[in-house]
């Protein structure tokens, strides 16, 4: 079983898991027959032995009847699922019985003059009944969790009806009403897919999962700013093409979400990730590496192939644009020494294969270490290159320059300003995905990499969304509605630069062997009262742009009650966004104090003035837990 707690060949289910949750209910039950199984043949009968090994047998016994309760229930209420479900939890009870029966040991000499068998007389017959309890065991957990999928299918299906009814709306009043729904189903799929992608085991799935679900969330308020753009203007070619890109954008991401909870693709074949130069190298050394064991595992044609392979995908960096005269030298001169390197080495493979050697010979060994230290040197390089000029860039945009000029030509409806600053919008975007693409190259795993193809595919898109935005409050500079949206894009554009620093930090510290931990993706919806919050601060947004559209239907704008609720439609908005940074904040404090108030409470301590200083301690962590919960 591929990734299963019950490997071992005669243990193994046959069933692929695929989360932790699966994974983790198995364990206690593979221990625990793991003991039946792997007692010693001549283990001493004792009392205690005996009345152990029926503990055991009895334990599992009325686990499996509760375990299979459940099961039963869940295949009442799942139609399509009663004859799969219903056969496995029928052979889980048989099998748990059988174990129960092969543990009752409590009259051993009884049961060996009636010929009944014991788990000391049939240890085939106990594998046989362990065997089939995990299989069936296993195959009812995975039905149940053929259900969640169902529920995240079910929920992207209904996200999708009403994603079509928003395309179509013709009417505020309308888009509202279908919004608002709309909003309620982001919600619940927003949880659903979150706990799946916490659940999921493959660390590449739960990357892609992070990406589409990061999609979503920033594309719901672009979905609400760009629909409202092109009600108030449904003349306007910009705020339509706008409009429709993130309506697509959506639609992918969805899409992608019921790929990975399915395990497939709409397109047939899984669509392989492009390999990287770290992926590469990687291999390239285990090869290399690996002639120490067999000069005859791989073919010397073979190896100089892969190099040069290799060598192609660092073309990406020295033929690029935007690399350095010096830095351009330094790889091609890197290249040509991992070249020379891996040639010596194969004429030293080539002797000791003519030779009949069974080892490498100590010349080839040396060959071997400089290979390795030259492609290492060479990784390295394109390690700097690829993380100073990410640097570069966050550093040069980080005071959005560009953006506001964006911003402010369009305000003034100057047309051609707008193209002006749209080039070099253009530009900036072409160097950021090209950086984005060599920092793929050199993430140095899977989930990095995926995450690196996530941020160079959203600023492909979103650079032109933003231009669009831009072109239409120039073509309506009164418009608050355009204004509002380009100012969306502008702040995915910003949140995008901010992940990305994020991004080569994350690079880095796996480059420099420190994996340190990774805070899990939540999407906008979160557990417990958070939850409330972004509903409500959702549907606040959405009154708060409602009236705002509203009022510039309104002939009167100096009119006092028009002035009035647009302060209060404003100041109620930014309550809420001041409220929600303030608690999350707040409650991302609440984990370490947790902590320190526990550690502070096992440490042991002496004299009168460390007490004093452990009791003031423990109190200022209770204080702020006290706080903090009559603040929620």
């Amino acid at each position: 079983m591929a990734s299963s707690p019950c490997g071992g060949g005669n243990l193994d289910c046959g069933l692929e898991i695929q989360t932790r949750s699966v994974e983790q209910t198995l364990i206690p039950l593979v221990s625990q027959i793991t003991t039946l199984i792997n007692h010693k043949d001549k283990l001493k009968k004792t009392e205690k032995t005996l009345r152990a090994i029926q503990r055991v047998g009895q334990a599992v016994s009325v686990a499996v009847g509760r375990f299979v309760a459940v099961g039963e229930a869940i295949a009442a209420e799942n139609e399509d699922l009663k004859d799969e479900m219903g056969l496995a939890c029928f052979e889980a009870r048989r099998a748990g019985t059988a174990i129960a029966q092969l543990t009752d040991v409590s009259s051993l000499e009884q049961c060996e003059g009636d010929g009944r068998s014991t788990v000391f007389s049939d240890r085939t017959g106990m594998v046989k009944a362990a065997r089939m309890l995990l299989s069936s065991v296993t195959k009812v957990l995975v039905l149940a969790d053929c259900i969640v999928i169902k529920q995240i299918i079910s929920s992207r299906n209904k996200v999708l009806v009403t994603l079509e009814q928003l395309e179509r709306v013709s009417t505020f009043q309308e888009f509202v009403q279908i919004f608002s729904q709309f909003g309620n189903e982001m919600v619940e799929f927003a949880h659903l897919t979150g706990d799946r992608q916490n659940d999921l085991k493959d660390e590449k799935k739960r990357a892609r999962m992070a990406a589409a679900r990061a999609v979503l969330e920033k594309c719901t308020m672009m979905l609400l700013t760009a629909s409202k753009t092109c009600l108030r203007h449904p003349d306007c070619e910009s705020a339509r093409i706008n409009k429709e890109a993130v309506f697509q954008r959506m639609r992918l991401a969805l899409e992608q979400v019921i790929e990975i909870v399915t395990d497939t693709r709409s397109g047939g074949e899984a669509k392989a990730l492009p390999v990287s130069i770290y992926a590469g190298i990687k291999d390239f050394k285990v090869k290399v590496e690996g002639l120490r064991d067999s000069l005859y595992c791989v073919s010397c044609e073979a190896v100089a192939a892969q190099l040069e392979a290799l060598m192609e995908k660092t073309e990406d960096f020295t033929d690029s644009a935007y690399t350095s005269h010096e830095q351009r030298e330094i790889i091609i001169q890197l290249c040509q020494i991992t070249r020379q390197e891996t040639k010596q080495l194969i004429n030293t493979w080539r002797h000791a294969q003519s030779l009949k050697a069974k080892e490498a010979t100590d010349e080839m060994e040396l060959s071997i270490l400089k290979t390795g230290q030259s492609v290492s040197d060479l990784r390295r390089e394109l390690h700097r290159v690829a993380v100073g000029r990410a640097t570069e860039l966050l550093k040069l945009h980080s005071d959005h320059l560009v953006l506001q000029a964006l911003k402010a030509s369009g305000g003034d409806g100057n047309l051609e300003a707008v193209a002006d600053y749209a080039g070099t919008l253009t530009e900036h975007k072409e160097q950021l995905v090209e950086t984005c693409r060599l920092l793929c190259h050199i993430s140095g795993t899977e989930p990095l990499e995926i995450t690196c193809i996530h941020a160079e595919e959203t600023f492909r898109v979103i650079g032109p969304q933003i231009i669009s935005a831009a072109q239409t409050l120039a073509l309506h500079p009164t418009s608050k509605i355009a204004k509002e949206n380009l100012d969306v894009f502008c702040e995915a554009w910003e949140s995008q630069l901010c992940d990305m620093a994020i991004l080569v930090k994350e690079i880095n510290d796996v480059f420099e062997g420190r994996r340190g931990d990774k805070k899990t993706y939540l999407s906008l919806p979160r557990p417990g009262e958070q939850t409330t919050i972004a509903k409500l601060g959702l549907e606040l947004c959405l009154l708060t742009s409602d009236v705002d559209s509203e009022v510039e239907r309104w002939d009167e704008q100096d009119h006092e009650m028009v002035r009035l609720c647009q302060i209060i439609s404003s100041m109620a908005y930014s309550m809420y966004l001041f409220t929600r940074i303030l608690i999350l904040s707040e409650t991302e404090k609440l984990s370490d104090v947790c902590q320190q108030l526990q550690v502070c409470a096992k440490t042991p301590v002496q004299g009168k003035s460390a007490i004093f200083q452990k009791v003031m301690q423990y109190n200022s962590y209770r204080l702020f837990l006290y706080i903090s919960k009559w603040s929620r």
